[in-house]
């Protein structure tokens, strides 16, 4: 069977001169713009042997999040994905850092934010489809050229290709960092048995800034392009399960994903590229109203976000999230909307946090509830929740004027 997104085995493509490959390369270099491709770079197809050292030792260091492909070689041997394999195109495609007109929150209208890289369109397909229309220019001109296309789903590291392929260098926030466009891009790669002549990698370093390193809010970026990835907001975000309560305090209003370290990074300074249709943001998607969430079916929420690559978990991370940024808030208008879910919602996950966040809100109704829910969750970290929310309230009875009034002067946004 032929690996996602690769042509069915047939004959090696025709055999072509060192310089019919080099005028092709410098063809398709030429067309990529057309195509939708902001940056393109040549990668020989030799095992990542480098990249194997990296995986391990961050394997053994319990840093990964879970979402990688288990099979190290699968990350490693280009060969395993497609036979005959020669080399490798690195593509970019660029995304928006600023929303036209951002929406702002109000007392009883509060917003989250969602994370650059999921506005707009899925980037998968957004991606996938430029590299479809890149193996179609190739087809053209060498009929029996074979490829497989791989966008972040594939087992092959995106960032250790794209770096190889001389598109950027992997900064210490572990993104991609390129010269035009900083690092608000999306990757992908495409395998051919043509061998195409590599390009040089790009020798550009962060050198001696460490501002992303400072500012990553939960100190998941533990050294110098080292992450500890279940210690990530970004994958914080994307669990289903509850979150412990430092993490909770620290998630703020995001909904998914995280850009701090991407905001603070000097090589983004004043980039914002709004050319790619299928990536602009839609404003009240991006940053979306926090109430509407929690009483969301999973048919509005397709219907909503479906679109966009902060779909791909489901319902459910998002809108606990959305109770955790209204906890942040403070938000006494949504007191009612929590109460119901911490007593009827057949979620543990989405009553318990339901529960932190009445007990970051306070006042005698949001008591009421947490009273009620204690005489009757059965779940035993719910209850926990529960418990911990009351003596919360008892503890600030006194201070919900006082939060109430700087809940109002929060940040619209942690990335604003």
């Amino acid at each position: 069977m032929s690996p996602a997104g690769a042509t069915p085995p047939r004959a090696p493509a025709p055999g072509l001169t060192r310089g019919e490959i080099a005028d092709l390369k410098e063809e398709i270099r030429k067309a990529a713009p057309k195509l939708g491709i902001d940056e393109i770079g040549f990668a020989s197809a030799e095992p990542f042997f480098a990249l194997k050292d990296i995986l391990l030792r961050h394997r053994a260091l319990g840093r990964e999040s879970g979402f990688e492909e288990p099979d190290l070689d699968k990350r490693v041997y280009p060969d395993r994905h497609m036979a005959g394999v020669r080399s490798i195109i690195a593509v970019a495609v660029a995304y928006p850092s600023k929303l036209p007109d951002p929406p702002k929150s109000a007392p009883g209208a509060y917003r989250g934010i969602i994370a650059r890289s999921a506005w707009g369109e899925d980037y998968h397909k957004v991606v996938r489809e430029r590299l479809e229309r890149l193996a179609a220019f190739i087809r053209e001109r060498v009929p029996g050229a074979r490829t497989a296309i791989m966008v972040d789903t594939g087992a092959l590291c995106d960032r250790a290709v794209a770096e190889r392929a001389g598109i950027g260098y992997v900064g210490k926030n572990c993104a991609l960092i390129t010269r035009r466009h900083g690092s608000w891009v999306h990757l992908g790669e495409m395998l051919t048995d043509i061998p195409f002549e590599p390009d040089e990698p790009v020798t550009e370093q962060c050198g001696d800034c460490t501002l992303c390193l400072d500012a990553c809010p939960t100190g998941a970026l533990v050294g110098p392009g080292q992450i500890h990835a279940k210690s990530c907001l970004s994958y914080l975000t994307q669990t289903k399960e509850f979150l412990d309560d430092r993490w909770k305090r620290k998630i703020g209003n995001r909904l998914y994903g995280c850009d701090t370290c991407q905001i603070v990074c000097p090589k983004n300074r004043g980039v914002n590229r709004t050319h790619q249709a299928e990536l602009r943001p839609d404003p009240e998607l991006a940053k979306p109203l926090l109430k509407p969430i929690l009483t969301m079916s999973n048919r509005q929420f397709r219907e909503t976000f479906g679109k966009s690559a902060s779909a791909w978990r489901g319902k459910k991370p998002i809108q606990r999230n959305a109770i955790i940024a209204l906890g942040h808030f403070r938000d006494k208008s949504a007191t009612a909307d929590l109460g119901r879910l911490l007593l009827e919602d057949p979620r543990p996950v989405i009553r318990g946090t339901a529960a932190w966040a009445l007990g970051r809100i306070g006042g005698d109704e949001a008591r009421r509830f947490l009273e009620e829910a204690a005489g009757r969750e059965t779940d035993g970290r719910a209850l926990e929740e529960v418990q911990n929310a009351l003596k919360a309230i008892g503890a600030g009875a006194d201070e919900n004027g006082r939060r109430g009034r700087r809940a109002e002067r929060l940040p619209d946004g942690p990335d604003d």
